[in-house]
């Protein structure tokens, strides 16, 4: 740092890359002192003239307010009040065109002068070194100093930087054309603006400060140095005249080598710029107590006949400053506040000043000519040439253009000090300043448009939040709290107590007493420590019980539907049987009836029908019992017999099976000896139903009989040793295998004997269905003697299929017998095969 300051002392400047030479037209306006208006007859004083946000307004419409009394207070951070310029009345608070490009209406203060010029009561300091630093920065702020040649950035944050100040760098280039208002204040006020330096040194303490003075001034640059003579921490640097060399990072590159980082400030490299303007208020403010309310602004251009720089009260309207100075306006005439590269036109003269104006230009056409249409991009490169910050205008302005913002970001738009020199230098004549300005705006609504989205979206989150904890809270209010835990003293206490009163001698009476009272103590504790739930102990134990109750009744039920389900299928299927048979029989006599029969034969079916289904139901009301009293002698049976039961109820299940098998061939015989009884002339009802009621009679007996021979076969296999299961089982499957064989081949023959009885003529119908029934006979003969071969334990039934088989055989055996002899036979054989079936239902039911 000793070589840079070193370096700096010696008068070395580095240059900043970019920069023209536009023609400086000041001598039009320093070659004068500096003039006093006379009072304007209204002041229009903006409440915002600063960056930062507005001050609150204390005074009122018709108030009376004297010059320096304080018009708004700050309120919020880069806040600085505002002052009445002289004393007046306020005539008017409304809304008025702002001394902006936009020129959007801001709150206005008007005062209308009462020509005394009157001020308010002064403090000025004579002796600012014994001030302390916030006394100054104090000072400072109530007086309402800003920045007067940039932005207008209040100078207190700038006096009470947090961060070390080692370049303290005074901005007197005042670079832009036709401006000379700190030219012509530098060589007036010189004394004024050194003693504004020594109070921000005071403030700032920095290692050096710095003058930079463009060598087009010299008158100024003499009087600076003569003014700081005895300060040596004070240098006054001269720098070659190339515009925009008075730009902030600019004028540090040019007198400390060092670069502002992008997006940063000055302060952040230990730098700190001021204008002399602003140093002089500084003064103004400390040692004269005055507030900032008025300022140097040049009056300069063609059209002015007096140009030169004036002492302007904040708040005089343009069109004063221009009719004091001898405007004459051409046609179409163009008012710029500010110079002409970064100034801007006014859409209306009735705009006051504010701290920030320091030129008001009114050019002819031949001095600033309009600018013409805007052409395109030649793509030629001056104007990243002469861009002082390095960017790329020509990029910029077409991401401009189609509002691509995040790439405007990424191409450092901000760090644009809006200077003009690439407008100035495009032969395409294309306003690219403006384009930039404009997407700035847009860019920063943008970015207030988030914020406040994301405001919103935490309110909204914290609001949530809330309504939850809300919520939870009202939920838990109805929720009883539990009971508190008892100390560990009282829980002592409560022991001891007991204790006692166990070990206290006492009567019976006492005793009880006691007993008692130790009863509804525990019974208390209980009720303290229960829940919000009832105790339901007994009612779920009575509800258990029941529920165990009703467990055993279902059991039993299904151990007595068990039992009877055998008896009730025997007797459903023996009554289903009784009542087609009794049908089928209606049905065939109604049909000989409706021809031949006469009427009297239909009671005669009727009551033989009827006595039919009531022997059968009578017939399986017998075997229910019966069936009853063999599974009763089974339940009976010793334990050690479970084994065996289980080998015979396996044997039952398969010949049930078989028989089920054999069940549609019988149906068939069934049938047709149906039909031939029923084809039998009615004069041989009577012998039928007689022989009908003798052939179930002998199915009752033989039942009964294939009953008990069934119980003790299967005793037999029960008691049989386990050695003979393994060959039981093989001559159950080698049964089973023979009887589907058989019953196959059966139903072939029944198939032909039905064909042959079908073709036959009605004559021989009667013969061809005895034929038949002896055929199905002898093929379930057979399969009974194929059965009987591998079957050992199934000797009753084999005796009541080889008597129905006898039967059939002697039917056959007389074939010369009379009509009435052979219907006898085919009812006999009906009755065999009826008897068969029934046998194989009951032994598959056991």
């Amino acid at each position: 740092m000793e070589k840079l300051i070193a370096q700096i002392k010696q008068g070395k400047v580095w240059p900043f890359p970019g920069g023209i030479h536009p023609p400086g037209q000041k001598t039009i306006s320093n070659s004068q002192a500096i003039a006093r208006l006379p009072l304007p007859d209204k002041l229009v004083v903006p409440l915002k003239q600063h960056i930062g946000a507005n001050g609150q307004l204390i005074v009122e419409k018709g108030q009376q307010v004297l010059k320096g009394q304080a018009l708004t207070k700050p309120v919020a951070n880069w806040s600085v009040p505002i002052h009445a310029p002289t004393s007046g009345t306020i005539t008017d608070i409304c809304q008025m065109p702002s001394a902006h490009p936009s020129a959007l209406p801001e709150l206005c203060v008007i005062i209308e002068p009462d020509g005394q010029d009157s001020w308010c009561a002064l403090a000025p300091v004579t002796t600012p070194s014994q001030l302390s630093h916030e006394q100054l920065i104090d000072i400072i702020h109530d007086r309402g100093i800003a920045g007067m040649g940039g932005a207008g950035f209040p100078t207190y944050i700038k006096a009470d930087s947090r961060k070390a100040i080692e370049y303290f760098i005074v901005n007197a280039v005042e670079c832009e054309p036709y401006i000379t208002a700190d030219d012509v204040l530098m060589r007036e006020h010189a004394a004024g603006i050194i003693a504004g330096i020594e109070i921000m040194q005071q403030l700032l303490t920095p290692t050096l400060t710095i003058v930079g003075i463009e060598d087009n001034k010299p008158e100024a640059i003499a009087a600076m140095q003569a003014a700081a003579e005895y300060n040596d921490k004070i240098i006054i640097q001269t720098v070659p005249t190339v515009y925009p060399s008075g730009g902030e990072k600019q004028l540090i590159k040019l007198l400390t080598n060092k670069e502002v980082p992008s997006g940063g400030i000055p302060a952040d490299i230990g730098v700190l710029v001021q204008n002399v303007g602003t140093l002089f208020a500084v003064h103004q403010a400390v040692y004269e107590g005055k507030p900032l309310i008025e300022r140097v602004i040049t009056v300069t251009g063609n059209t002015i006949h007096n140009p030169g720089n004036v002492w302007a009260l904040l708040g005089t309207e343009i069109k004063h400053l221009l009719d004091c100075q001898g405007f004459s306006p051409v046609p179409q005439q163009r008012v710029v506040m500010g110079g002409p590269m970064m100034g801007f036109t006014l859409p209306t003269v009735r705009i006051g000043v504010v701290k920030t104006t320091n030129c008001i230009l009114a050019p002819d056409h031949d001095e600033l000519a309009e600018p013409g249409p805007e052409k395109a991009c030649i793509r030629c490169s001056a104007c990243a040439d002469a861009c002082p910050a390095s960017l790329l205008p020509q990029q910029l302005q077409w991401f401009a253009k189609s509002k691509e913002y995040d790439k405007l970001k990424e191409h450092n738009l901000f760090d644009c000090i809006e200077c003009g020199a690439c407008a100035y230098v495009c032969p395409s004549e294309i306003p690219l300043v403006q384009y930039y300005r404009v997407a700035k705006v847009e860019i920063k609504e943008q970015q207030a448009e988030q914020v406040k989205a994301e405001r919103a979206k935490e309110r909204f989150e914290l609001r949530k939040q809330r309504l939850e904890r809300e919520q939870e809270a009202r939920q838990n209010r109805h929720k009883r709290k539990p009971a508190a835990e008892k100390s560990a003293d009282e829980k002592q206490k409560i022991a001891d107590a007991l204790a006692r009163v166990k070990n206290k001698p006492a009567k019976d009476d006492d005793k009880s007493a006691v007993a008692a009272a130790i009863a509804r103590a525990k019974a208390k504790k209980q009720n303290q420590e229960a829940t919000l739930e009832p105790d339901n102990s007994d009612v779920a134990l009575e509800r258990a019980a029941r529920k165990e109750q009703a467990r055993k009744y279902k059991e039993q039920k299904a151990a007595s539907s068990t039992a009877a389900d055998p008896d009730d299928k025997k007797s459903a299927v023996a009554a289903a049987i009784a009542r087609a048979k009794a049908k089928k029989a209606a049905a065939s006599e109604d049909e000989s009836d409706n021809t031949t029969a006469a009427p009297t034969d239909d009671k005669k079916a009727a009551v033989a029908a009827a006595i039919a289904r009531a022997k059968a139901k009578k017939a399986a009301q017998a075997a229910s019992v019966e069936n009853d009293n063999s599974e009763s002698e089974v339940a009976t049976a010793s334990p050690a017999d479970d084994k065996k039961a289980a080998v015979a109820a396996a044997i039952a299940r398969a010949k049930a099976k078989k028989a089920a098998q054999a069940e549609p061939a019988a149906s068939v015989e069934n049938d047709n000896s149906e039909s031939e009884v029923a084809t039998a002339s009615p004069a041989d009802d009577k012998k039928a139903a007689v022989a009908a009621a003798i052939a179930r009679a002998k199915a009752k007996k033989a039942a009964q009989t294939a009953s008990v021979e069934n119980d003790n076969s299967e005793s037999e296999v029960a008691t049989a040793s386990p050695a003979d299961d393994k060959k039981a089982a093989v001559a159950a499957a080698i049964a089973r295998a023979k009887a589907k064989k058989a019953a196959q081949a059966a139903s072939v023959e029944n198939d032909n004997s039905e064909s042959e009885v079908a073709t036959a003529s009605p004559a021989d119908d009667k013969k061809a269905a005895v034929a038949a029934a002896i055929a199905r006979a002898k093929a379930k003969k057979a399969a009974k003697a194929e059965q009987a071969a591998s079957e050992e334990n199934d000797d009753a039934e084999n005796e009541t299929s080889a008597t129905a088989i006898n039967e059939a055989e002697i039917a056959e055996d007389k074939p010369e017998q009379t009509a009435q002899d052979k219907k006898k036979a085919a009812v006999a054989a009906a009755i065999a095969r009826a008897k068969a079936k029934k046998l194989q239902q009951e032994g598959s039911d056991k």
